[in-house]
């Protein structure tokens, strides 16, 4: 007569350790990726809207924001609590999101590059626009699919299991 009882598969050494060396890797990886995402929002709210709010604000007034003073206010804690959201990894879908809107908007005013006669500042625009349309992109894989390893949110996740 067989036994109905199922024998696990035999795991080797190499097999274990495979994973944790890819779980390090991939830990890594998530954290300077976020990193290198959001380096770029926080430097633009420290090394310049904050310190030349009143320039900035003018220069939205030129632009054609709406209430740029109260804008820029906004624009700032976006950029800082989306830039530092996502380098934690913590409430990242929502600190994406925060830097997306952001984007958007900067973009639809700032770098609207189909407005442009000029062959070449249509030009500089369009660079521009599709910098600003490569970030949207790497900060809606963010929104999909979460931060990744080493965050917070993992973290918080790991613990609400156990």
């Amino acid at each position: 007569m067989m036994s109905s009882t199922i024998t696990p598969p035999l795991t080797t050494a190499a097999q274990v350790a495979a994973p944790c060396g890819s779980n390090l890797a991939q830990g890594a990886v998530s954290v300077m990726g976020r990193v290198a995402l959001s380096t770029i929002f926080i430097l633009s709210a420290v090394g310049n809207k904050i310190p030349h709010f009143d320039q900035v604000a003018g220069y939205m007034a030129t632009a054609g924001v709406p209430l740029p003073r109260f804008m820029l206010a906004g624009a700032i804690v976006f950029l800082l609590a989306g830039g530092v959201s996502v380098i934690l990894g913590y409430k990242a879908r929502i600190g994406a999101a925060l830097l997306i809107t952001f984007l958007v908007l900067a973009t639809y005013y700032f770098h609207a590059f189909w407005t442009i006669a000029d062959a070449q500042l249509r030009q500089d625009q369009t660079i521009q626009f599709m910098k600003n349309l490569a970030l949207i992109g790497g900060l809606l894989t963010i929104v999909a699919n979460g931060p990744g390893r080493w965050s917070c949110d993992q973290s918080l996740a790991q613990c609400g299991k156990s």
